[in-house]
């Protein structure tokens, strides 16, 4: 039983209704940067409560999130593919940050890349408690200006959505990113004619790195339902068949330990050559032998980015060093990938110690010795026996690079 006091209570708070912004966007286009800049920015004076959802077993974008202010709820929902679980996770979730709700001017929901705005859309409108609650304010889709045109004009099997376009047909606002990626202006006109070919009504703000003033992105009130029921009469059928392009998947991987850098960024760089096109979206968050500093990657296609300093994230005392990584893409080799991130682990024993004698391959075969190990992400550095003292690196403890001298 329910204490009237309290019923009242409830029906006080229920007069509240919390804005939503749903941000959604194919893969790599920037999403998590827009909640970054939303999350850091003093502009707007707002605190959000944060729903994310990734795609894969393993997530990595709350390690790469920089929150700064107090206050943020970030909750992670990591049931696999939003648009199919979303409906009662997604309404236990917002329920349940409800209680907290004087905390929250905003609830920010990041879809998955994969994800059909949709159904989390349809949340706000099926379920009545949630209809108490919230009012959907606004869906912001973030678009890679150098990626989307292919994504859009991939050909899908019978039956199966092409979600890029989805995205951008219930857009209230179109983020059009890295624009900088793209040199030529008839490109970008290009681009916009397709967008919108697919959405009219939605403006586009061209955008850098997803930096785009707050007043565009929330408190505009633009979801019209009317609007999105004509351009998906099927909109408030809970029960709709939905299917995803089973080609596209993702892998992910998670151990403790350190690698090699050397290693990792040698492989990747094999990847992008030979898979780039199939490698949708890529990331990781990883500890490295002999750095303090988390090294945090991503990329997009061959467009790779990764480092110590990007994030400005080091590992702290007592905490748990681990890798993990996620691979989005069509047709992966699942196995193939993680066997491949496993070998760039760094080995826990090398095979010469400080003071050995060595050959260094620095072009040539030259003596030198070990002066430090695990030096800078590096197995061994090597003071040469050249006249002038060298220092090299030893990037990878293998004989290609370093190796006892000849007896």
């Amino acid at each position: 039983p329910v204490s009237a006091d309290r019923t009242e209570e409830h029906e006080r708070m229920a007069t509240k209704k919390v804005p939503v912004t749903i941000l959604t966007g194919f893969l790599g286009a920037g999403k998590t940067t827009l909640l970054n800049n939303l999350l850091k920015s003093s502009e707007h004076k707002m605190k959000f409560a944060v729903i994310e959802n990734e795609f894969g077993e393993v997530g990595v974008d709350e390690r790469i999130l920089n929150f700064q202010q107090e206050g943020e709820e970030i909750i992670e929902v990591m049931n696999g593919c939003i648009c199919c679980t979303v409906r009662g996770d997604l309404s236990k979730t917002l329920k349940k940050i409800y209680k907290k709700i004087e905390k929250f001017d905003g609830v920010l929901i990041e879809t998955t890349g994969l994800a059909d705005p949709a159904p989390v859309a349809q949340t706000f409108f099926v379920d009545e408690d949630i209809q108490k609650m919230y009012n959907l304010d606004g869906i912001i889709t973030v678009v890679d200006a150098k990626h989307i045109l292919p994504h859009l004009q991939e050909k899908k099997p019978e039956g199966v959505e092409n979600e890029a376009a989805e995205q951008l047909a219930f857009a209230d606002r179109v983020l059009l990113n890295k624009i900088d990626l793209v040199k030529d202006e008839k490109e970008l006109a290009k681009v916009e004619k397709a967008i919108k070919a697919i959405n009219g009504t939605a403006p586009i703000f061209r955008c850098k790195h997803s930096e785009v003033h707050p007043k565009h992105l929330i408190n505009i009130g633009s979801f019209d339902l009317k609007r999105t029921l004509e351009n998906d009469p099927e909109f408030l059928d809970v029960d709709g068949e939905h299917l995803h392009d089973n080609s596209v998947s993702s892998v992910s991987c998670k151990f403790e330990g350190e690698l090699n850098v050397n290693k990792l960024q040698t492989w990747i760089g094999q990847l992008i050559q030979t898979m780039s096109n199939d490698l949708f979206r890529y990331k990781g968050v990883l500890a490295v032998k002999g750095k303090k500093e988390k090294f945090v990657f991503q990329g997009v296609h061959m467009l790779f980015s990764g480092g110590f300093d990007q994030y400005d994230q080091v590992w702290k005392q007592g905490e748990k060093r681990e890798c993990r990584f996620v691979f989005i893409g069509r047709d992966l080799p699942k196995q193939k990938l993680i066997d491949g991130f496993m070998a760039c682990k760094a080995k826990d024993k090398l095979r010469f110690k400080v003071g050995d004698a060595v050959l260094a391959n620095v072009g040539k075969w030259t003596e030198g010795k070990i002066i430090r190990v695990w030096d800078d992400g590096n197995p061994y550095r090597i003071e040469l026996k050249d006249g002038e003292k060298t220092n090299v690196w030893g990037p990878v403890d293998e004989d290609a690079f370093v190796r006892a001298p000849s007896s």
